[in-house]
Parts: C-alpha cells; sequence; structure tokens
C-alpha cells in the first residue's frame, strides 16, 4: 500500500480508493471470503461506533500499527488485510462517504 501525502485526511476514502473496489468485488463473489469479512465487521461493530469519524480515527490506528510492523498488502487473505476489507464493506454499507466530505 501507498502512503501518499495527505492520506490521513480522509483515510476511509483513501482506503476505499487503495483497496475497496478490489477488496469488496473479490468479496462479493466468494461467500466463504464474505464470511470471513463479516466477522471482522462483527467485531468491529461491537467495539466502536459505527460512524464515519470513529471508523476514520479506528482506520488511522490500525494503519499506524500495520506500518510499524512492516506489513505490506499482498493481495492475500490475512487477517490484517481482512480488516481492512471489513472497514471497506462498513464504509460501503453504511454510506458514510456518499455526502462528499472527507472521511
Amino acid at each position: 500500500m501507498v502512503f501518499e501525502e495527505g492520506w490521513a485526511a480522509s483515510p476511509l476514502r483513501w482506503l476505499m480508493h487503495v483497496l475497496g473496489d478490489t477488496q469488496l468485488a473479490r468479496i462479493d463473489g466468494d461467500p466463504g471470503l464474505q464470511a470471513v469479512v463479516d466477522q471482522h465487521a462483527a467485531v468491529l461493530r461491537d467495539a466502536i461506533p459505527l460512524d464515519r469519524e470513529t471508523l476514520g480515527d479506528y482506520l488511522l490506528g490500525f494503519l499506524d500499527e500495520l506500518r510499524h510492523r512492516g506489513w505490506v498488502f499482498t493481495g492475500d487473505p490475512d487477517a490484517p488485510s481482512l480488516r481492512l476489507t471489513a472497514v471497506c464493506w462498513l464504509t460501503r454499507e453504511l454510506g458514510l462517504l456518499e455526502d462528499g466530505h472527507p472521511a
């Protein structure tokens, strides 16, 4: 994943651009992968309020930890990529980017 300058100003929008379309298309055609992503989404639903600001803040912290650990997105469905896909899925399902404001 490339963290271009300014990405943190709109983390949800950035993630959807970098990973969202590809990963969401992938889970739409794979019921098993959808089930795993849904489990990650359920963890998020239980842990934090699912509004744009809170989910964006969660994403910033999660990505900061991934960068600290040297994690690289390879396209394989590992735990971090599944969690990021769940964030994308929730962002889409909740319509968090539909108002045109940074998210």
